[in-house]
């Protein structure tokens, strides 16, 4: 079957996680084209280089290690008439080389319109729709209110009208709405592939350079080590090392964690579930998708929730160590072939 897959750029979760499907999409016979923009195009170029182009896609604005609305807004107006163009140009030249018969879209918009253009089948392969699509039982914050019902209403608008929703999440929700299904979140097979283990040092995986006193925080805990990816730069600073990303050197740290420290993306938290390292977990402000995450982590006993990172919340969430350990060892998950079975029964019904 010839399918076209679209992944956006906003964040690298969509990127890692749409390679391994695309991959056993391959390995399946199928005839895959990628449309990726931004870092999702830069990195699956490099693993399917004859079969992805690049698109242009919607990105955050942030301002102090937050989600800024306003920048956001005016950031995604600005750029709009000439990516317009540019995806225009980009839906003609697939139109003329390849001829799909079923499009999947991981929250990407241009191949949504294109499979509402050409009326053909869609499926959509996310974790965003959760919030659309099932009822969520954690307690929200009066100041998260607002922010939940725009993240809502902005994922129900984003590719409305799919024939089936795939939801990978590591927990679980009363679904909603028709032709939806949960399923186990999607694991890299570098990490899949990993020996667990357990050293002393805790991982801080931070992907916004911004956050400030991140050293002067670790650095009050001097008992404890550190190893802390996401700020670009290698240096060793007491018990704080920082190390640039390098894929093998960041799993083999991730592995042999103790503890991990990060924000609340989705594709880390359910990498760190599923290798049973407990979570601590402070979500970029003004990004509801990010604090479910970390309210969930909270609620399956999996690590804890806070606001921001200090050293007493630290404290506090080492002394509990013993207890995130027992409930993580609860969650069971076989590799990617629940995902794999329910893709491969709704391709076949497409057939």
């Amino acid at each position: 079957m010839k399918i076209l897959y679209g992944v956006p750029g906003e964040g690298m979760g969509h990127a890692t996680r749409s390679k391994v499907v695309i991959t056993h999409l391959l390995d399946s016979g199928h005839d895959v084209h990628v449309v990726a923009s931004d870092r999702a195009y830069t990195f699956l170029k490099q693993s399917f280089p004859d079969r992805v182009s690049e698109i242009k896609g919607f990105h955050f604005a942030y301002k102090n290690a937050e989600v800024s609305k306003a920048g956001t807004f005016w950031l995604n107006l600005k750029a709009a008439p000439k990516n317009l163009i540019l995806n225009i140009a980009k839906q003609l030249q697939i139109e003329k080389n390849f001829t799909p018969e079923l499009v999947i879209s991981d929250f990407e918009s241009f191949t949504y319109f294109f499979a509402k253009l050409h009326k053909l089948p869609l499926i959509s392969i996310d974790n965003m729709q959760v919030m659309n699509r099932c009822v969520l039982d954690i307690p929200i914050a009066k100041e998260e209110k607002n922010n939940y019902q725009l993240a809502k209403q902005i994922v129900k608008a984003k590719v409305p009208g799919c024939d089936h929703y795939l939801i990978s999440s590591f927990f679980d929700a009363k679904i909603s709405k028709k032709n939806t299904q949960l399923v186990q979140p999607i694991i890299r097979q570098a990490i899949l592939d990993t020996q667990v283990s357990e050293k002393d040092h805790i991982l801080v995986y931070q992907t916004s350079s911004s956050l400030k006193n991140l050293q002067e925080t670790l650095s009050k805990l001097p008992n404890e080590k550190f190893l802390v990816y996401g700020m670009n730069k290698d240096q060793e600073e007491g018990n704080v090392c920082f190390k640039t990303f390098s894929e093998d050197g960041f799993i083999k740290d991730f592995s042999e964690a103790k503890a991990v420290i990060a924000n609340g993306g989705f594709s880390f938290i359910s990498e760190a579930v599923y290798l049973k390292k407990p979570i601590y977990s402070f979500p970029i402000a003004n990004q509801f998708e990010q604090y479910m995450n970390a309210a969930y982590i909270e609620k399956l006993g999996y690590g804890r929730h806070f606001d921001k990172l200090n050293s007493d919340s630290i404290k506090a969430f080492l002394y509990e160590l013993p207890l995130f350990k027992k409930q993580l060892s609860n969650y069971h998950q076989k590799g990617n072939e629940v995902l794999f079975l329910e893709l491969d029964t709704l391709l076949q019904l497409h057939k």
